[in-house]
């Protein structure tokens, strides 16, 4: 009668069952909150600042565009080596020619020598000019007189002479009659030698004798050296 008037509450022993809420753990929320946002991120940087993917024309024309460079380059390539050959080739055709230069070189050198060993060997002009007349050739050709005629300067005298030849033609016409031609003068410039080389035209029927040479200084009518040759047959 003085028990207490609360009811007791059933509670079962630790042998009964009892329903609890399931509840997902924390740990596991704030893991996959975590990939969400780290996928969110990377797609927003990728789509922000990364390359941007191409469209299917845009890589076809990038196949097309490094198929025309790779092309491009294989004719440079090619270009290049053609361009390669020929500069070897170029290369040694010079240096042919410069050996055959300093041969050619060598040649004009002795040839001087000689030369100079025969023109001390030449007699002197008959009169002892300087210049002189020092040998002549004349001879008749088809109706042409073709001459030949060596002119040289003493060794000691080291100026130039400049002035002119002049060739006298004396012979004979069919019908007997005597006559002279006077062929156009022939300017000449000489150190130590020089040589008058060529052919004139003579009138029908005229036979050539002899030829009177006649050389003057330049501005000057005196004559400085003369000499008459026969003409040959």
């Amino acid at each position: 009668m003085f028990g207490s008037s609360k009811r007791h509450v059933f509670k079962p022993t630790a042998y009964g069952t009892t329903r609890r809420s399931r509840r997902i753990p924390r740990w596991l929320v704030l893991m996959l909150t975590g990939v969400v946002l780290g996928a969110g991120g990377l797609l927003f940087l990728q789509k922000s600042y990364g390359p941007q993917r191409l469209t299917v024309e845009q890589s076809e024309q990038l196949h097309y565009d490094l198929n025309s460079l790779n092309m491009d380059k294989q004719r440079l390539q090619s270009e290049l080596n053609h361009q390669t050959r020929e500069l070897a080739d170029a290369k040694a055709r010079l240096a042919s020619q410069e050996k055959q230069l300093a041969q050619a070189r060598e040649t004009v050198e002795t040839q001087k020598k000689d030369i100079l060993m025969f023109a001390a060997a030449m007699p002197p002009d008959p009169r002892g000019t300087s210049p002189g007349i020092r040998a002549a050739s004349f001879h008749n050709q088809d109706g042409q007189l073709v001459y030949d005629v060596l002119l040289m300067q003493d060794e000691k005298k080291a100026s130039r002479f400049a002035g002119n030849a002049e060739m006298i033609v004396a012979g004979t016409y069919s019908n007997g009659r005597a006559g002279n031609i006077n062929l156009p003068p022939i300017d000449l410039s000489l150190e130590r030698y020089t040589q008058l080389s060529g052919q004139a035209d003579m009138p029908q029927g005229f036979r050539p004798r002899q030829v009177a040479i006649k050389i003057r200084s330049e501005g000057s009518p005196k004559v400085v050296a003369t000499r008459t040759l026969i003409v040959q047959r």
